[in-house]
């Protein structure tokens, strides 16, 4: 694809970095922004690049924030006693939007896949096995994606919890084995939920 413009070209590159955006995709939404005024395209510029410098991890549980404690946790209507282990941001959102629950979360990050590097160090382990030490949690929901790598950390925490008197839950099978949380429909994701079952290991 033979583009007439050097410019175009480095936008187009940058554009194509982003995760499922191809080279045409890039090229269309290059030529989108090319269409818009100079004051429109600061606008989009100053937005992501306040997002990059103010955008942070909440210390608590590891969502993204604008301050220190995200709203989550710092909202004491939440039951603080139990704590939803998520994947990522995109899983809490997805959470949210049915509006069932009404506990906290803890983002860890990603899931244990030996087969992309990723392993328990990588992850936002140890602060979950902090917050439970200091805080009187009561209940955790291992709430990752039905798959082979969501199965292995499940397992994986449930060792590392064994040491306290926790009740160890997970999501019923309204979600789909093999999908990822954040895919499901907002009416199968609350049912799961507020039907969670006891978390067992399997031998």
């Amino acid at each position: 694809m033979k583009i007439p413009s050097e410019y175009i070209e480095i936008a187009v590159e940058q554009m194509a970095t982003l995760p499922g955006v191809g080279k045409r995709t890039a090229l269309r939404l290059v030529l989108q922004l090319l269409n818009r005024t100079e004051d429109e395209i600061r606008s989009f510029s100053e937005a992501m690049i306040n997002m990059k410098l103010h955008v942070k991890k909440c210390k608590e549980c590891g969502n993204l924030s604008d301050i220190e404690v995200c709203s989550i946790c710092s909202n004491v209507s939440r039951d603080h006693q139990t704590i939803c282990v998520v994947e990522d941001i995109r899983d809490v959102l997805a959470i949210e939007m049915t509006e069932s629950y009404k506990g906290t979360y803890h983002v860890l990050g990603g899931i244990i896949s030996p087969m992309d590097g990723i392993s328990p160090k990588d992850l936002n382990i140890e602060s979950l096995i902090r917050r439970v030490r200091e805080n009187n949690v009561i209940e955790i929901i291992f709430a990752l994606s039905a798959t082979m790598e969501g199965d292995t950390t499940n397992f994986y925490l449930s060792k590392k919890l064994n040491e306290f008197d926790l009740e160890l839950s997970t999501l019923s099978k309204g979600v789909a084995v093999g999908s990822e949380l954040q895919y499901a429909d907002q009416i199968t994701l609350s049912q799961s939920i507020m039907n969670r079952q006891p978390f067992e290991i399997k031998h």
